[in-house]
């Protein structure tokens, strides 16, 4: 198959082209924006390994005709493509409308006005809010808190509106907490990472008992692949791996990894709307055969490893994050 990934300079987007161009025959095609969190230099490697079977297109998602040409002759459209920050998202809620919503209602519509045969939309689970106990289903109610995890929620629907309306092949997923390398130094654990790395406190929101389950970033990427290849279309499946610990565990847990004290910690201000607890029941995607394979202590341990060795990746993006 002939794959387009948009968003795929960034996180999971680029995790997921080397996991497809590393298993399969497939061929690859990013489509990226290259804002602040999307770069060129992620794809070096691949650029190197694959060059025959991997090509980039700079564009934006809400650009129709960037995207035209870029989809036209692909089996199959990954839409990574997102604004994925929660703390500007508060900041600055327009940017994720734009791009969460009306990016994914262009891409949504190429897609169909090309006849594309597979479409997934890749979701997250803040898109079901806070969930006190038990854990949330794919028939649980959207119940977003966040512009952020509002405009996904939107996204999800538009996605999914496009199946029930014009028959489009698409199927959704939403995954807890990714974490892993190539993720850019805002959130959570390549921020304390780094931060510890470069002798620096971490900031700890509130009393750092809110809760997440965290999943690393190859098991979502399998998970997708699954997805795409034998998931039913119209159906949203989430994909969780049951490794709930509290943020103020966690950040223990990275302390110990890179040898430094409980001081290290910087106690701030909760975060506004800060969700208490993600849990996902994940029986849907269980049912095709998934299931995670990394626990979370061997997982954590790889990615403050891969941060150590790879300063050349993240400082510079730091850097340019301080300057703006």
């Amino acid at each position: 198959m002939h794959l387009l990934v948009t968003g795929g300079a960034g996180f999971i987007g680029s995790n997921y082209t080397r996991f497809v161009l590393a298993r399969t025959d497939d061929t690859v095609t990013v489509y990226d924006a290259l804002t602040y969190a999307g770069d060129r230099r992620t794809l070096r490697d691949v650029e190197q390994r694959w060059p025959g079977r991997f090509r980039f297109v700079e564009g934006d998602v809400c650009d129709r005709d960037a995207l035209v040409p870029a989809v036209q002759g692909c089996d199959a459209v990954l839409h990574f493509a997102a604004e994925s920050h929660v703390d500007r998202s508060i900041a600055g809620p327009d940017a994720f409308v734009m791009t969460n919503c009306v990016g994914t209602n262009t891409v949504m519509g190429v897609c169909r006005e090309l006849g594309v045969p597979r479409v997934v939309h890749i979701g997250t689970d803040e898109v079901y809010g806070s969930v006190e106990s038990g854990r949330s289903s794919e028939a649980d109610p959207l119940e977003p808190r966040s512009p952020y995890s509002a405009s996904k929620a939107g996204a999800d629907l538009i996605a999914l509106s496009y199946h029930s309306t014009y028959g489009l092949p698409v199927v959704v997923t939403r995954s807890a907490n990714n974490y892993g390398p190539w993720q850019y130094p805002e959130k959570l654990i390549p921020l304390f990472t780094t931060n510890l790395l470069d002798g620096r406190k971490v900031p700890l929101y509130g009393d750092g008992l809110n809760q997440r389950d965290w999943l690393h970033v190859e098991d979502n990427c399998a998970a997708v692949d699954l997805v795409l290849r034998e998931g039913k279309e119209g159906l949203v499946y989430n994909i969780g791996a049951g490794e709930e610990v509290t943020n103020r565990e966690l950040t223990e847990r990275i302390l110990a990894l890179v040898g430094a004290g409980a001081e290290r910690i910087e106690m701030v201000a909760d975060r506004l709307g800060h969700d208490r607890r993600y849990a996902l029941d994940t029986t849907r995607i269980s049912a095709l055969g998934w299931a995670p394979r990394r626990s979370l202590d061997e997982g954590l341990a790889e990615t403050v490893a891969w941060y150590r060795d790879n300063r050349w990746w993240w400082e510079p993006l730091r850097l340019g994050a301080a300057r703006r």
